[in-house]
């Protein structure tokens, strides 16, 4: 064949220039979907340039036809050439509508769910989508029964009739239910979701047993919020009464998971059907929530909270065997619980040795508001595939009463179409499906449980649903949602549907209907177990016995003591690095040192003494967490736990803890994102679970703790009060005033001192090496289990004066008081200045250097409980005081002095002198925790001193 004959043939064949927008188009959805275009095209398009498998990588759509010129010239069509040209005309027509029909394919896979009928109420009020319409593609009715190629959208079959692809497209994509995955980036995952929704077409067949269950799961969700209605009326339950499909949602979640060989399901949500979830899911015994609306429960210890916070764990059987579930104590702050319950699923994963996340699986019950405005959100969704708290992916449910309190405009409550949209950000696939449609909140169930359990990745299912009563039970919600509310009234409960389309269907009688009904009431009037999977004597092998961690007082001495000789061993391994390991320049010097230290021949730091307390407890068989913003080297590289070759490739890092020894507990420590409130909940949830693990949180500064306020007011602080959850959380908080402005000098003293209360934390602000070595220890070693808040230094992890000895730390403990350093005729002391922290070293210096030999200077290094017996005993040596002053860098309004002053007046009132006063040395009070600039700032320290040893 001649050049011009090929040139004409390209000029007139279907892939001429004429028709380029068909390749172009064709090529588009392979770059899409490698799987939407026939074997064909794809087959050619693999081998187009830069085309890496299922293109990777994109080209030019010009080098794209001019590939195909050069294919054609080489007699190497994709598609024969007609010899008519009447015949190639229809040909290339059929073929750029099979295009158009690949197109309208993706385009409902990708904008389905935007036509779906979601809302029960049929309130939502949708504009058309014009790229679900098949007159955008140039398609007609004339159209319907043509056959086109479907990449395998009919249920595996490679063609079908346009109707026919219709009718599978909405049945698939647009009925009750809508599936959001195309934004997964993941071929194989979509691949995977096309092949489980395209192929039952929309319409799942379940078994009559399992309809039937599913009405009996109904029926017990709107039973039960009959009978509180009646029995209590007016009471606040915040009742789930409108979304009651989220009980046969949630007992098919545990149901399935068991089916999987999961051992526990760990379960957060806010209030809304928290109490029927309770009765119908866990097992609660309704005898014991009627006692609660009734008052008669009685608090064993602490305050107690109200009905709609409290927590409850229980076994129920599964077709893979018993399963262990627990719902998660939580305050009102919405959706501050999901973070706690991974970091409870990810401690309960370690225990068990599940790297996999099947034996342990994490369920967030939210709402549509909270889900849509609450920052935690976002962190906890961003620390779902990260090493430190990955889970194996938590399975999240939203009841979406479409009504967030009062404000049910879209415009008000979100800026996103769904309130499930930040899900998106770690392509999580979504589920949207109508709460008044139970098969089909069924159906996505299973797929949800299906691909957490295959992906290890978080799910969402967004049950769209509505809330019968107002923002609780004594609420009017007409007042703000009137139309809403009139459609509400005249509308048929999810029960009442489902069960007249089962009785249409035959698969029910109205007699077995109502004997069903019966049978639930008649079971609450007798105070019944009302689930029935309920096992009544649980396998309790796997649960973590608390009771050594009870009764214990705060004042209780235990032995921080080690082994001289072992200390210096483990020293040595910890020094020993891996041959290959090169590091640089600073971290060698640091390790040299560290040698030095363990040797008796350079006195002991911060950083080493911090080490060896996590190296003997691991050797003690104690595990240890470490979590937070550059804690393997610490802001102020002091600790340098994480190695790093220099030489070796990136991510190549040696962590001398983990290796200690090859049976030895766990010792993880991340780098955590930069989160606060998350990333806390998540270490209050883990502490709260391992009672023998030290887990530990450490502040980039001190301040950034201000993020994780309400993890620190509603759970650490309060916790064990409230719910009688023990935890031994410690929080490492970097405090010190340095002249480094109002946002790095303080981590907020006064803050965990106001909230302190009934020995509910510890609040110490170690100075020494020994101290914190010994205050570590202490708080795995003693049975005492209550989170300790460390006030931790910057400037003085360097110190030359904040050492200690080896000795210092085998045979030392931790002291509360710390008593006068040097050696004084206590005679001749007429001055004590009491202080905690850095200010002591100031003080220290400047009296040693101006001689003043009259003034004592005691260190409180346990501000909460308060040890007025400590300082009692240190101070009984000073006969002759005519002054006491209680010394901080802090403002006045800020620090320890107002919340701590009475304590130590209350000492001074029992001294021989009674006509001691506490004086007080420090900063005026002021709005912000400290100055911005050096000169002031060291204007101020230096008055304080002299307030604190000559006013």
């Amino acid at each position: 064949m001649s050049d011009s004959d090929m040139q004409q043939l390209w000029s007139t064949s279907h892939l001429s220039g004429g028709n380029a927008s068909y390749v172009e188009e064709l090529y588009e959805l392979y770059l899409q979907d490698p799987n939407s275009v026939a074997d064909e095209w794809r087959s050619y398009f693999q081998k187009l340039p830069q085309v890496n498998g299922h293109a990777a990588t994109d080209v030019s759509h010009s080098a794209v036809r001019h590939q195909f010129q050069l294919l054609t010239q080489n007699n190497r069509r994709p598609v024969a050439a007609t010899s008519s040209s009447s015949a190639g005309a229809v040909s290339v027509d059929h073929e750029k509508k099979q295009v158009d029909v690949l197109r309208l394919i993706q385009a409902y896979r990708m904008r389905g769910h935007q036509a779906a009928r979601l809302d029960p109420l049929e309130l939502w009020q949708r504009e058309e989508i014009v790229d679900l319409q098949m007159s955008d593609y140039g398609l007609t009715d004339a159209d319907l029964n043509t056959v086109f190629r479907t990449g395998e959208l009919q249920d595996g079959k490679d063609e079908a009739t346009l109707a026919d692809v219709m009718e599978t497209l909405k049945s698939t994509y647009s009925a009750t239910f809508g599936a959001e995955y195309m934004h997964i980036v993941d071929s194989n995952q979509r691949r995977w979701f096309q092949q489980r929704l395209e192929s039952v077409r929309g319409k799942p067949t379940f078994s009559v047993d399992a309809r039937r269950h599913l009405l009996e799961r109904l029926t017990a969700a709107e039973g039960l919020e009959k009978y509180l209605g009646t029995k209590y009326p007016g009471t606040k339950r915040f009742g789930v009464e409108g979304g009651e499909s989220l009980i046969p949602m949630l007992d098919e979640i545990i149901q399935r998971t068991g089916s999987y060989g999961t051992n526990e399901v760990v379960i957060g949500m806010a209030h809304r059907g928290r109490l029927n979830v309770l009765v119908n899911i866990l097992g609660k015994n309704p005898r014991e929530l009627f006692d609660e609306f009734e008052g008669k429960k009685k608090v064993d210890l602490g305050s107690g909270d109200v009905k709609y916070h409290q927590g409850f764990s229980s076994n129920v059987m599964t077709s893979g065997g018993e399963v262990h579930l627990a719902m998660a104590f939580n305050p009102s702050h919405l959706e501050i619980v999901s973070p706690v319950v991974v970091g409870s699923v990810r401690a309960r994963q370690d225990r068990r040795k599940d790297s996999d996340g099947n034996k342990v699986v994490p369920i967030s019950i939210h709402g549509d508001a909270a889900f849509a405005g609450q920052g935690v959100v976002m962190e906890t969704f961003q620390m779902s595939q990260t090493r430190a708290y990955k889970t194996g992916g938590t399975i999240h449910v939203i009841v979406n009463n479409q009504v967030g309190f009062t404000t049910s405009r879209q415009d008000d409550a979100r800026s996103t179409e769904y309130c499930t949209d930040v899900a998106k950000m770690i392509q999580a696939p979504i589920f949207h499906v109508n709460g008044d449609d139970p098969e089909a909140v069924l159906f996505v169930t299973q797929l949800a449980v299906d691909y957490r359990m295959q992906f290890k990745r978080d799910v969402v299912i967004d049950l769209v649903c509505y809330r019968r009563r107002g923002h609780n039970e004594a609420d009017e919600p007409s007042g703000t949602q009137p139309h809403m509310y009139a459609k509400i009234a005249k509308h048929p409960t999810t029960r009442e549907i489902y069960a007249e389309r089962l009785i249409a269907e035959q698969a029910l009688t109205e007699e077995g209907v109502q004997e069903m009904f019966e049978d639930y009431r008649t079971a609450l009037d007798n105070g019944d177990h009302v689930v029935k999977s309920l096992v009544k004597e649980p396998d309790v092998s796997s649960f973590v016995d608390w009771a050594p961690y009870l009764g214990h007082k705060w004042t209780a001495r235990h032995d921080t003591r080690f082994d001289l000789k072992t200390l210096q061993e483990l020293a040595g391994r910890l020094n020993t690095l891996p041959d290959g390991l090169v590091l640089q320049r600073q971290v060698s010097k640091i390790v040299e040192d560290r040698r030095k230290m363990a040797a008796g021949a350079l006195a002991i730091n911060w950083g080493f003494a911090e080490t060896m307390a996590y190296a003997t407890l691991l050797h003690e068989g104690h595990p240890v967490r470490i979590s937070g913003q550059d804690v393997g080297r610490g802001t102020f590289s002091h600790r340098h736990a994480v190695l790093h070759n220099q030489k070796g490739d990136l991510g190549d890092a040696y962590v001398p803890l983990a290796n200690l020894d090859a049976n030895q507990p766990r010792f993880d420590i991340y780098d955590s994102l930069l989160s606060e409130e998350a990333v806390v909940a998540f270490e209050y949830g883990y502490a709260t679970t391992t009672p023998n693990v030290l887990v530990i949180w450490e502040a980039q500064f001190g301040d950034f703790a201000n993020g994780a306020q309400v993890v620190i007011d509603q759970f650490i602080t309060s916790g064990e009060h409230k719910w009688g959850r023990l935890c031994g959380l410690t929080l490492l908080l970097p405090h010190g005033y340095e002249g480094q402005g109002p946002e790095h000098s303080s981590a907020r003293l006064e803050r965990f001192l106001q909230l302190s209360a009934e020995h509910n934390i510890q609040v110490c602000v170690p100075s020494t090496p020994a101290q914190v070595y010994h205050m570590l220890r202490r708080q795995v070693i003693r049975p005492l289990r209550k989170p300790l808040i460390a006030l931790t230094p910057k400037s003085l992890l360097r110190h030359k004066l904040a050492i200690s000895s080896l000795e210092d730390l085998a045979d030392g403990s931790f002291q509360p008081v710390m008593p006068e350093y040097d050696e004084q005729d206590v005679k001749k002391v007429d001055r004590v200045v009491m202080c905690s922290g850095k200010v002591y070293y100031d003080l220290l210096e400047k009296r040693r250097n101006e001689e003043l030999n009259n003034v004592a200077i005691i260190r409180i290094e346990q501000l909460y409980p308060f040890p007025e017996e400590d300082l009692a005993e240190v101070l009984a040596p000073y006969k002759n005081l005519k002054k006491v002053v209680w010394c901080q860098e802090e403002p006045m309004n800020q620090g320890a002095w107002y919340c701590s002053q009475h304590h130590m007046r209350r000492v001074l009132a029992d001294h021989k002198v009674k006509e001691l006063y506490l004086d007080y040395a420090g900063r005026e009070a002021s709005a912000a925790p400290a100055c911005g600039h050096p000169s002031m700032h060291a204007e101020q320290q230096e008055k304080l001193l002299e307030d604190a040893l000559k006013a």
